[in-house]
């Protein structure tokens, strides 16, 4: 058990939406395989925050232990060839997925992304759909590396960056880390004895990042260095990440009634400037949306999302998932750039729904990307607009 002193109890901040990272070392078994020890209190904790409106998407380790002992006979202890690994991933997903359905009582959903479903801004934007969608049935997506098609040594990094990429993809408010010592401190406490707890850290710096060891666990591939990358990572989202002992059930207890024995990494970052600074400088692409005046306020004074009924035409050749620029009518008759954001469908589909009401696009292209062309939150204003008459 943690001596919870070590850790002073702290409240956690609001949250509604979170990211929850398990390690290894909380479901892998001794000898190999998945144990429900530690797994069935986080499960616990899921469900509390299920019963409360809360929302979590769960990322989980533990795939390719669950796969080793099944191949154990098959393969000797020594195979740590990467077709060996992608095939243990392959059979330990559905059993990493099936232990969790058995201590909840909520539907899951698995996810399995690479690298490429989130540096390419189409599939990225996919995932997020997804993500999102399931959320809104309240389905608890489980999400892990697509291991078995990985390429680079089967990793996006860890599961711990991946948490935090998550984070930032499905716009969490928090980002949780359950691991197996009590959270951070000044050295590592496995090895030192005079190491102290750190409660709080207000920001990341190299010194802070300096009292991070290596990985403690021979089941997982990332130590508290990987966690502290992946909060910076999050922070930089505005996403504020919590570390505490999974292993401890008194600890994820109290965490359930928003009580922490860890240590809060906050940052400075807010969610809404950290996104809004993003999109305003992520590169567009050649091209640009016209929308009518009507749209040009609507997204300028009430924040909506660009709708086609408000555009008038697409000019350029870009893509589903690009950063377009965004004009509208300016003076004597010349169009201003105004806003910029990612665009849920090709120049050549928003020229053909264009003027259009949403429920006429499936009509006009066969399929339907949802109702947005342009998504408010994939949306910032570059210029600040007096619309009453016309200035900058």
């Amino acid at each position: 058990m943690t001596q919870l002193r070590a850790f002073r109890q702290q409240s956690v901040p609001p949250w509604r939406r979170a990211v929850l990272k398990v390690g290894s070392s909380l479901i892998a078994a001794d000898g190999g395989g998945l144990s429900t020890r530690y797994a069935l209190g986080l499960a616990q904790f899921i469900a509390s925050c299920h019963a409360s409106g809360r929302e979590i998407v769960l990322v989980s380790s533990g795939a390719v232990a669950a796969g080793r002992v099944v191949l154990k006979d098959h393969a000797g202890e020594e195979d740590a060839s990467q077709a060996a690994r992608q095939a243990m991933a392959a059979l330990g997903q559905t059993q990493t997925v099936g232990l969790w359905q058995r201590l909840l009582d909520i539907p899951l959903a698995q996810v399995l992304l690479t690298h490429d479903d989130l540096r390419n801004r189409r599939r990225y934007l996919n995932a997020r759909a997804t993500l999102s969608e399931l959320l809104h049935h309240r389905v608890m997506p489980v999400v892990n590396e697509n291991d078995t098609v990985a390429v680079d040594e089967l990793t996006l990094g860890d599961n711990d960056n991946l948490a935090a990429i998550i984070a930032a993809l499905v716009d969490a408010d928090m980002l949780l880390i359950a691991t197996d010592i009590d959270g951070l401190y000044t050295a590592d406490p496995r090895s030192n004895p005079g190491a102290e707890p750190v409660n709080e850290v207000p920001e990341l710096t190299p010194e802070i990042m300096a009292m991070a060891g290596a990985a403690g666990s021979s089941v997982g591939t990332g130590g508290m260095r990987t966690k502290l990358e992946a909060a910076e990572k999050a922070g930089a989202a505005g996403i504020e990440t919590i570390l505490f002992n999974g292993r401890d059930s008194e600890v994820v207890s109290l965490l359930s009634r928003d009580l922490l024995h860890g240590t809060l990494l906050r940052t400075k970052a807010t969610r809404l400037q950290a996104r809004k600074y993003w999109l305003r400088h992520v590169p567009a692409v050649p091209g640009h949306i016209e929308v009518d005046a009507g749209a040009m306020r609507a997204l300028n004074e009430e924040g909506a999302s660009l709708l086609p009924k408000g555009i008038l035409a697409a000019e350029g050749e870009f893509q589903r998932g690009d950063m377009v620029e965004i004009v509208g009518p300016g003076e004597n008759g010349s169009l201003q750039s105004f806003a910029r954001g990612i665009s849920q469908y090709s120049a050549m589909e928003i020229n053909r729904i264009a003027r259009s009401h949403t429920r006429e696009i499936k009509t006009r292209l066969g399929y339907s990307f949802g109702e947005n062309v342009v998504h408010r939150d994939d949306l910032a204003l570059v210029r600040e607009l007096d619309l009453t008459t016309g200035d900058i």
